[in-house]
Formats: structure tokens, C-alpha cells, sequence
């Protein structure tokens, strides 16, 4: 938990206590439905909420913003910027049933108001978002091509609308074809090793009326 209060000091106690809340939920729902492997659960707090907060370094989402979190597994990154920021809103969709079922235990147990859960994939979903955020789910290609026709066409932010990607190692491939995408290496942000290969990828994607 200092972790966190190290790089977001300027959390409320609301805030604070969700965070703390997070270890305990994890670990309990974990025994019983594994999410998160053992030694990630024991750093769960620099592998997973500091990992999927490194968003926020890119960008700070204004209240009223929609979220698509695809491919969540336990709740990353959606969980964590959801607590951080209580005015968005968050859909966090996976295809695998039993990963959702200890998401929504943990929504639940935080009383997070402003998530919801869907068991789909992501190319039934029919709703627009200002950002699509996601952890490595898949090549960039082939993510791409899932949010196609997901991206909302009010612009809110000074990054436009499109994909905030949390990706580690080379990218220069899987990026070539991609000319608007940035990269924002984690290691700026963060003193600890973890990061160092850790980035967020941003594309900003057109909107398809």
C-alpha cells in the first residue's frame, strides 16, 4: 500500500481505504478461484494496482469519461482506475466466466458504483468509449481489429479518443504499421525494476459512424 501513497500521495481516505480493502479481497477470492498466481498475489500491490495505474501517469481521465477495460482477468487494469477515478465509468468484459465471478465479489466488496461486468467477447459489444484500456491481451493487430467501431467521437481529453495499451518489451514491430501510436515507458514514472520494460502504448483510433 505505501507503494501506491508513494506515486498517488494525493489520494482521498475513501480512496485510500478501497486500496488497502483490495489485498484482502484479492487474496481471499484467489484460494478459491486462482485469477492471479501466487507470487503475483504476494505483489499484488507493484504487479498488478501500481502496473495497471501506470495509465494514469499518461493521462488523468475527466469525470463523466467511459472506459472499455477488455480481456480484465482479475479486474486490470479497470479495478484499480476505477477506484482512482470515482466520476468514470468502467465496463470490464472477459470471455472466461470465472474470472468475472471474483471481479464483481471484489466491485462489490469495495461498493464500487461506477463498474460494470460483461461475460463476452469484446466484438459483441456495442457500446462507444472515450479510451479502451487492456493488458497485453493480444498482439496489437489483432486488438485492433476487436475494438473496431468502439470508440466514441466526442473528444474529451488532450489525448485523443483511441487505446491506452499496458505492454512490456520490443513493440517496434508489433507498432510499424501503426505511425500515431506512442510510447510512455513506465520506468519514467517508477523507480522499481518491474518497470522497466513496462510501457503504454497510445493509438488513437478514428471514430466509424
Amino acid at each position: 500500500m505505501d507503494l501506491i501513497l508513494k506515486y498517488f500521495p494525493d489520494l482521498t481516505p475513501d480512496q485510500i481505504e478501497k486500496f488497502k480493502k483490495l489485498e484482502t479481497l484479492y487474496q481471499d477470492w484467489n484460494l478459491k478461484i486462482n485469477v492471479v498466481s501466487r507470487k503475483d498475489i504476494d505483489e499484488l500491490y507493484l504487479r498488478h494496482v501500481l502496473h495497471s495505474l501506470g495509465i494514469a501517469k499518461v493521462i488523468s481521465f475527466k469525470d463523466g469519461s467511459n472506459i472499455l477495460d477488455v480481456g480484465t482477468g482479475g479486474g486490470f487494469p479497470g479495478v484499480p482506475l476505477a477506484i482512482l477515478y470515482p466520476e468514470c465509468s468502467f465496463h470490464l468484459v472477459d470471455s472466461i466466466a470465472k474470472k468475472l465471478k471474483v471481479v464483481n465479489e471484489v466491485v462489490e466488496g469495495l461498493g464500487l458504483t461506477n463498474v460494470k461486468t460483461t461475460h463476452s467477447r469484446v466484438e459483441d459489444i456495442d457500446d462507444t468509449y472515450d479510451f479502451i484500456v487492456s493488458r497485453a491481451v493480444a498482439i496489437m493487430p489483432t486488438f485492433v481489429h476487436w475494438v473496431k467501431g468502439k470508440i466514441a467521437k466526442k473528444q474529451q481529453h488532450e489525448l485523443k479518443n483511441g487505446i491506452l495499451y499496458l505492454k512490456g518489451g520490443d513493440l517496434s514491430e508489433e507498432l510499424k504499421d501503426y505511425k500515431a501510436a506512442s510510447i510512455y515507458h513506465l520506468s519514467n514514472y517508477y523507480a522499481e525494476d518491474f518497470f522497466d520494460t513496462k510501457q503504454v502504448v497510445h493509438l488513437p483510433l478514428k471514430y466509424r459512424g
